[in-house]
């Protein structure tokens, strides 16, 4: 049995990315490998109630006056006494940054490093934002016992931002929400397509809607496309760009645009789609690649990066700056049924790459390799 101590904030605060990596990782670990201690270190609880057990003694919270006071104080430094004082044999920092001083008290470490999009992209961060992120990764990547990359793509540009050497540095992929796994009936779909109102057919984009993930390039795709594009992700500034081109172009009745959703209502959404398109610049993997591959839908995504490693051989791959290779490949699936019915079958073996079963089996590798 050993005892692992996580870094959790993200894992009960975000909602999304960070968050969700977090909570089905040790999911997976506490799925598969029950017997031994998965302790959850967060400054504070969320009052949004974004994991459901909140009683669970596996959670730890700052004891002192003082780190409650000073919770990033905490976070960077003073917990290491608490791993120390609850025997963890090892601590994972999930999303790029691990503690100073775990040496000094004989912890091992694991850092998961998700991307350097702030290194390879500067210009879409703030400098300060930039400085901070460099340096608690640069720490982390260097003074860590081991690092997980979620990509081979993020593995290189570990090696070749920040020279770490290849053999320090393991490749465990992401999973997703078991619900995107749940085969769903008709009558699901009928249920939500009334709620929200949404039509008989539509495409689907997924993710923030921010300049990076390039959903305006779909958008401009759709002008003789005959069924509409459902846009569900966060709002950031870029979407009035988006908006202006819809106005400018009279494309309000093909165009969609919805937030709030469950995972559970996301993933009946994502098994209702005709086609899930997905022409990102860059990402260090892309989760929702992999939800879409699991719900049985047909994938457009960008050709290079990222994007054929977690799409696999099934989906089909376009320049994401070539708005008529976006509509080209809208046409063909739609129209095709014998290719469609064919990604669906490829795609969801090629998803089995990514199960929890052998998810939670690396990371368990990868700590006992340590230890």
């Amino acid at each position: 049995m050993i005892t692992v101590g996580f870094d959790a904030k993200r894992f009960f605060f975000n909602r999304t990315g960070l968050g969700n990596y977090s909570r089905d990782l040790i999911r997976v670990l506490e799925l598969y490998y029950p017997e031994n201690n998965y302790l959850k270190y967060t400054p504070k609880l969320n009052s949004s109630v974004l994991f459901e057990k909140e009683n669970d003694e596996t959670i730890r919270l700052p004891q002192t006056k003082l780190d409650k006071f000073f919770p990033a104080l905490w976070r960077s430094c003073g917990i290491v006494s608490d791993l120390k004082n609850d025997h963890v044999d090892l601590f994972h920092g999930l999303t790029g940054e691990i503690p100073h001083g775990l040496n000094t008290r004989e912890i091992k470490s694991v850092v998961t490093i998700h991307d350097l999009i702030f290194l390879r992209y500067p210009d879409l961060y703030k400098p300060i934002d930039r400085w901070i992120y460099n340096k608690k990764f640069r720490f982390a990547v260097t003074n860590s016992d081991r690092i997980i990359a979620i990509s081979e793509q993020t593995k290189s540009d570990i090696i070749n931002y920040y020279n770490i050497p290849e053999n320090k540095i393991e490749v465990i992929y992401q999973g997703c929400h078991p619900c995107f796994k749940e085969p769903k009936s008709q009558a699901q779909k009928d249920v939500l397509r009334q709620q929200y109102n949404l039509p008989d057919e539509f495409l689907l984009s997924v993710g923030s809607i921010e300049k990076r993930k390039n959903v305006l390039q779909i958008v401009k795709a759709m002008h003789d496309i005959d069924i509409p594009l459902l846009i569900i992700g966060k709002e950031t500034p870029y979407l009035n760009e988006i908006k202006t081109f819809i106005a400018a172009h009279k494309l309000e009745d093909k165009i969609i645009i919805k937030q709030g959703f469950t995972v559970e209502e996301l993933s009946t959404i994502y098994a209702m789609a005709s086609i899930f398109i997905y022409p990102s610049i860059f990402e260090g993997f892309g989760i929702p690649i992999i939800e879409a591959l699991y719900s049985g839908t047909p994938i457009i995504t960008t050709n290079s990066g990222v994007f054929p490693e977690a799409g696999g051989p099934s989906s089909y791959y376009i320049d994401p700056s070539d708005v008529e290779e976006i509509n080209a490949a809208i046409k063909t699936i739609l129209t095709d049924t014998q290719l469609k019915t064919l990604m669906i079958q490829q795609g969801l073996r090629y998803a089995q790459k990514f199960n929890d079963e052998k998810i939670a089996s690396d990371l368990i590798d990868c700590y006992k390799f340590l230890l």
